[in-house]
């Protein structure tokens, strides 16, 4: 009996032991895990290429390498607000007859041509030569007849409301003559081609600072300055304004009639020539071969420098032997008379 108690007893134990293997070896097997195909990592999409304007330096999708337009503009009190001066890639200011300034606008990189530009004004030798170092044609109505002479003698291109181009201006009935003529690039434009000038621009533009420079660049304490031609009734101001220099004349907003938008520039120039009286019309003669100090004001911070006439014609701007690079933007070049210093013609806070 005792036989048989011990056989069962051992029958069972071999059971529980057996059941526990089983067990065990059910708990050592992981579960089945579904594993989900490798992924490849997305590449990005490259930024298409950009094409710096020569006189701007602002990236474009394409490349203009179209002949760059100077037009007369201008600037007495009857005839402002002018139009189309915030397209412009450049605007010059210089003096005229009677300590009134003229202004220059240079349309290179502009890519619509409709807009209204003007009151378009007369001609003098040294506006010729501003347009000639940007390889321009120039656009006008009427020119002193030294002007006329450099114009004609010396086969310049240009478009002159009254000698040569009329039909590609207007007259405005808004305004009264002198201040009511106007012209557009898309007429311009048109000139250029009848006339059969070169249409193809062949200078280098300027030297401009890449976008991580211009990023980079700190923000200086010249946040207002003031600037004074000759007359004393005539005052050119700026306020910096996020990286922009507001223009206001008078401490009226300098206002282009077709946007109502202020005038403004990334980059405000300086340069100091003489200028000379010729005869009692007040008309000048300004030395624009010499050279000279020059002031470059960016961003709240100045560089002293000095112009030059290059090699390659145009006026540039350097600074210890090297040019000064240039804010991407719109530049605003003042030409200012000798007898002061540039500092005592511009006054910051």
């Amino acid at each position: 009996m005792k036989l048989k108690f011990g056989l069962i007893l051992l029958v069972l134990v071999m059971v529980v032991v057996t059941a526990c293997g089983k067990e065990d070896v059910k708990q050592e097997v992981p579960p089945l895990e579904s594993t989900p195909p490798p992924t490849e990592e997305a590449t990005p999409t490259p930024a298409p290429p950009t094409y710096p304007s020569l006189l701007s330096g602002v990236g474009f999708e394409e490349q203009n390498n179209t002949r760059p337009v100077a037009v007369l503009i201008n600037n007495l009190a009857p005839a402002r607000p002018q139009s189309g001066l915030t397209e412009a890639d450049i605007i010059w200011e210089v003096l005229a007859e009677g300590g009134i300034t003229r202004l220059i606008a240079i349309f290179q990189s502009t890519e619509t041509a409709d807009f209204d530009i003007g009151p378009v004004r007369s001609n003098r030798p040294y506006f010729i030569e501003i347009a000639d170092s940007y390889d321009a044609i120039i656009a006008h109505a009427g020119a002193s007849n030294d002007a006329y002479a450099i114009l004609q003698k010396q086969g310049k291109p240009y478009l002159d409301e009254i000698s040569n181009a009329g039909s590609y201006y207007w007259r405005s009935s808004e305004r009264k003559a002198p201040h009511n003529l106007y012209t557009n690039l898309s007429k311009l434009r048109e000139g250029v081609s009848k006339k059969g000038y070169r249409e193809e621009a062949t200078i280098q533009g300027y030297s401009f600072l890449t976008e991580a420079e211009a990023e980079s660049m700190q923000v200086g304490s010249i946040k207002q300055l003031d600037v004074q031609f000759q007359l004393k009734g005539y005052k050119v101001s700026y306020q910096l304004d996020e990286g922009v220099y507001k223009r206001s004349i008078n401490d009226e907003p300098h206002i282009d009639k077709n946007n109502d938008k202020q005038l403004s520039a990334v980059n405000l120039i300086f340069m100091q020539t003489n200028h000379k009286v010729l005869d009692n019309e007040g008309r000048l003669s300004v030395d624009l071969q010499s050279g000279g100090n020059a002031l470059v004001i960016q961003n709240g911070q100045s560089i002293e420098g000095q112009w030059i006439a290059a090699e390659d014609g145009m006026l540039r701007f350097v600074s210890n032997n090297e040019e000064i690079k240039l804010l991407p933007g719109q530049s605003i070049i003042h030409i200012l008379p000798t007898g002061k210093t540039i500092t005592e013609h511009v006054n910051w806070e």
